[in-house]
């Protein structure tokens, strides 16, 4: 009895394990790519009329991008001739009020960051995209941003790197 039902367990271990394989916990389909490259993105927020220019913004944002690809799936980062290429500008960089005072003042500002993005698939070429992706982070208007930026960027970055991935990525 003790026999079989360990034959019956290693079976069941077995079959689960070898049905888990072709999934993973991120959702990244990867396909037959091997390798992939994020070309730096310039910023050219100070273009868009309301938008200011923060130095420091395109280094930061590509690596960002970089490294969660990199974190979730199994790729390679290339300089040059990857299999999936990430490419495009930031062109939205804007803090603007929300939410106003009974004395006519702003109580809460937002800032938000939008990106243009073109992806390209060398392995699968019929889902290349080209596609603006952005997000926010609101905070109290008595705040200086200068004490928010780090804590703000990480927030706006995750979300925007994430839904990247998404789209380039995840086959849901």
């Amino acid at each position: 009895m003790k026999k079989t039902f360990n034959s019956i367990l290693t079976i069941s271990l077995l079959l689960f394990l070898i049905g888990c394989g072709a999934y993973n916990f991120t959702g990244g389909d990867v396909g037959t790519a091997t390798s992939f490259q994020v070309n730096y993105f310039q910023n050219y927020a100070s273009q868009s009329p309301g938008s200011t220019f923060e130095p420091g913004l395109d280094r930061d944002f590509t690596l960002a991008l970089q490294d969660l690809i990199l974190n979730q799936t199994s790729l390679d980062l290339r300089n040059s001739d990857a299999d999936l290429i990430y490419e495009g500008e930031i062109v939205e960089f804007r803090i603007s009020p929300m939410t106003a005072t009974a004395e006519q003042r702003a109580a809460q500002n937002r800032l938000t960051m939008g990106v243009n993005v073109r992806f390209f698939n060398r392995t699968k070429e019929d889902v290349d995209f080209e596609r603006r992706f952005s997000f926010f982070y609101d905070y109290d208007a008595n705040t200086q941003f200068s004490s928010v930026r780090d804590e703000a960027l990480e927030a706006i970055f995750e979300r925007i790197t994430q839904d990247i991935f998404n789209a380039s990525l995840a086959d849901w």
